[in-house]
């Protein structure tokens, strides 16, 4: 390594994206340093982050191809069946099918997923403990909590001091520390978006019943919500409220909160009981103008705050990840200089389309199912019905939702760098 360096690449955040671009550029030989605010042991707490998370199962490959495997595992809930309804009120699904009625099962792509289900619902404080025990086992330099006032980039090296007055030096820097990004406006790359006025209401509940490893997914007037299976007979409720409203469950009793739940989704939960806290996360769009600056790469939510409907933010930020490890890693072994324009205009021309047509996408997801006007109403059910009776299509939204399309960085193939 050059003596103007300390590093070959330090990153700003190490939640869930940062910490897993750590772990692999560092199982591909990149020193590397990450830096956080927040000390390992408080991202592990279980009041830090409520959410669970649909990982794609090209994804979870990934993430067992990093070592994390063993850890997840446990906790991992296989999605073998997704069902989409387009209904007025919550339960839609436990009546006969409609022609406004999704249905995807996972042993239609059998063959070319190896078995895999859908994807596996995992929560969130699980992945941040494996990562944490990952990243502890490994050789990445941890600085936390710790917090990047400034970026300075120049000819040979970024230049990244640190609020406790220590100077880090390597040839790309990565931002990887959430919308708020301080390694984006260092270097000025700005944002585009808005918000939905809308926060996500997220509690886990223990049913009353067998989930039966199926995901639900309701398209209600107000909102989507969705009643998503976790392990020991659990489920993550997460739907759309108003904020004021979405603040207001926040602060309510046990009892009116519970209330709440059973007049909002009905005797579908079976005497549902909630479990541990509930979380409140306000919902807007915001994709950065550029995905690279001088010598900096933006990853995660740095690049790309979309809404949570499709489940996809974390398999796009983790997509990012293991794009950039690939593409810095084989410029090392080339010899090239890891933060020339070169290397990660190669990053950004990789993940730039998939990017911005997901976040789309999505937006135009919500923006077409969150309304009761009866010409949409019909035309998207007509379409749904559609979907559901053709075979190849519904199993092309299957494999695009399982993150097995278009040109997959190895990990997500299973295969190291």
């Amino acid at each position: 390594m050059s003596q103007l360096h300390t590093h070959d690449v330090i990153i700003a955040g190490a939640g869930l994206a940062g910490a897993s671009f750590a772990l692999a550029a560092a199982q591909g030989g990149l020193k590397v340093a990450v830096v956080d605010p927040q000390p390992f042991s408080a991202q592990l707490a279980p009041s830090f982050d409520g959410r669970s998370t649909a990982i794609a199962w090209s994804t979870f490959r990934m993430l067992e191809t990093l070592g994390l495997g063993e850890a997840l595992r446990p906790h991992a809930c296989r999605m073998d069946h997704i069902l989409v309804t387009d209904g007025r009120r919550p339960g839609a699904a436990s009546k006969a099918a409609s022609p406004a009625y999704l249905r995807f099962d996972a042993e239609e792509i059998g063959d070319g997923n190896g078995g895999e289900p859908l994807g596996y619902m995992v929560e969130n404080r699980r992945i941040r403990v494996a990562l944490a025990e990952a990243v502890g086992r490994s050789d990445i330099e941890v600085r936390a909590p710790a917090r990047v006032l400034s970026v300075e980039s120049g000819p040979g090296a970024a230049v990244v001091t640190l609020d406790d007055g220590s100077v880090l030096k390597a040839p790309v820097v990565v931002g990887a520390e959430g919308r708020g990004s301080t390694v984006r406006r260092a270097a000025g790359i700005g944002t585009a978006g808005w918000k939905y006025e809308q926060s996500g209401v997220v509690a886990t509940v223990r049913l009353g019943r067998d989930h039966g490893n199926v995901a639900h997914e309701y398209f209600l007037p107000g909102g989507p919500f969705a009643i998503l299976p976790l392990t020991e007979q659990r489920a993550s409720l997460v739907w759309t409220e108003p904020t004021r409203r979405a603040e207001a469950l926040r602060t309510a009793s046990d009892a009116a909160f519970h209330a709440h739940l059973m007049r909002r989704f009905g005797e579908f939960l079976d005497g549902a009981t909630p479990e541990g806290p509930r979380f409140v996360y306000p919902l807007s769009l915001e994709l950065a103008d550029k995905l690279t600056g001088p010598r900096t790469a933006l990853i995660g939510d740095a690049a790309h705050g979309v809404h949570p409907v499709a489940g996809q933010g974390l398999n796009m930020g983790l997509k990012d990840a293991a794009a950039l490890a690939e593409v810095l890693i084989e410029a090392m072994r080339l010899g090239e200089d890891l933060g020339s324009d070169l290397v990660l205009e190669r990053y950004a021309r990789w993940r730039r389309f998939d990017n911005v047509v997901l976040a789309a996408g999505f937006d135009a997801f919500v923006r077409l199912f969150s309304n009761d006007i009866a010409p949409v109403r019909l035309a998207r059910d007509l379409g749904m019905a559609a979907v559901n009776r053709i075979g190849p299509l519904r199993r092309a939204f299957m494999r695009e939702a399982g993150g097995a399309t278009g040109d997959l960085p190895k990990l997500l193939k299973g295969e190291l760098v």
